[in-house]
């Protein structure tokens, strides 16, 4: 697998970087309209489970998945001839708060209970093969894990996630926020730069040549449920963002890759998630190659020249969004 191997370094420890942006909400749960629990002496903080959250609850959740390594703001964009609100992604360290944090790798089972891990706290757990590949661990601090989920982890779930990340319960922060929300919205749209990342992993190419990641995406509405959230959260993702890299590489490399990396190099591009995922009736039987931003930007520090591929479609965004435009 092409990635690089990531030193542990305190200034760059997702855990630590993440912490103040955790008692940022901590300070304020009123205000961004979440609620704070206490369980096995653990925190858990309801981004929209029962709490109703809200889209700065959501840019915040989005920035301590990151591990605190990335810029997160909310901006309106233009999608064709109209204009949609939209988050915004930068980052100088695209591998190690895209891959070594954001990356929602960790499936969490136990009982009738199920959440997608992400976060800082993936590089403490180490449960993915990943982390071997980058000879990465986050020894630092606390251990931060967001979870997508409709449901609150009960206390058995916390003490499980606190065992695999090997930290005491009053050291770990849980986040959760189900699909269906405003903050679900926000941070799933943030994963443009993640999701191009991934892409290029998965094309195998070295991910170390990649020196930083600029990422923006329409931030869908609500859903009614999380099924009809998936299917939305996704096209904001597959036909709606864009990214921009900046890499060292030769120029001959790029010109080759670039148009195998936005979603439109997929066999199941075109149509809407929600139709795609109805049609294999699972997730995994689905083209692993769509799952990329719709346009692609890669600009080479070698030789000063810039690469792209790939257009939004704003007439399935429209569609999925349920827009009258």
């Amino acid at each position: 697998m092409p990635v690089p191997k990531l030193k542990a370094s305190p200034d760059l420890s997702p855990n630590l970087q993440a912490l103040p942006l955790v008692r940022e909400i901590l300070a304020r749960p009123g205000q961004l309209n979440v609620e704070v629990h206490t369980l096995e002496k653990a925190t858990v903080i309801d981004c929209g489970v029962q709490a109703p959250g809200g889209w700065e609850a959501g840019r915040l959740f989005a920035a301590i998945c990151l591990g605190g390594l990335a810029r997160v703001e909310l901006r309106w964009i233009n999608l064709g001839d109209w204009r949609w609100p939209a988050v915004e992604v930068t980052t100088d360290h695209p591998v190690r708060a895209c891959l070594a944090s954001q990356y929602a790798g960790w499936s969490i089972k136990k009982n009738n209970y199920f959440a997608m891990g992400s976060g800082p706290g993936r590089a403490a757990a180490r449960g993915e093969d990943l982390f071997l590949e980058l000879d990465y661990e986050d020894c630092s601090g606390p251990a931060i894990v967001c979870l997508e989920s409709n449901q609150l982890p009960p206390p058995e779930v916390v003490g499980y996630i606190a065992r695999q990340c090997k930290r005491n319960p009053a050291d770990v922060y849980l986040l959760v926020a189900p699909t269906a929300s405003p903050a679900g919205s926000v941070q799933i749209a943030a994963r443009a730069v993640e999701t191009g990342l991934h892409k290029l992993m998965e094309l195998g190419y070295n991910l170390g040549l990649i020196t930083s990641g600029w990422g923006v995406c329409p931030v869908p509405p609500v859903a009614a449920d999380d099924l009809a959230a998936l299917g939305r959260t996704n096209d904001a993702v597959l036909y709606g963002s864009m990214v921009y890299y900046n890499l060292r590489d030769e120029d001959v490399n790029l010109a080759s890759l670039v148009d195998r990396v936005p979603s439109r190099a997929s066999r199941d591009y075109g149509r809407p998630f929600g139709e795609i995922f109805r049609r294999y009736g699972d997730f995994y039987s689905i083209d692993p190659f769509l799952f990329s931003p719709a346009e692609v930007w890669l600009s080479n520090l070698k030789s000063g020249r810039t690469f792209h591929a790939g257009s939004v479609r704003p007439d399935i965004l429209a569609s999925s969004f349920g827009l009258a435009v």
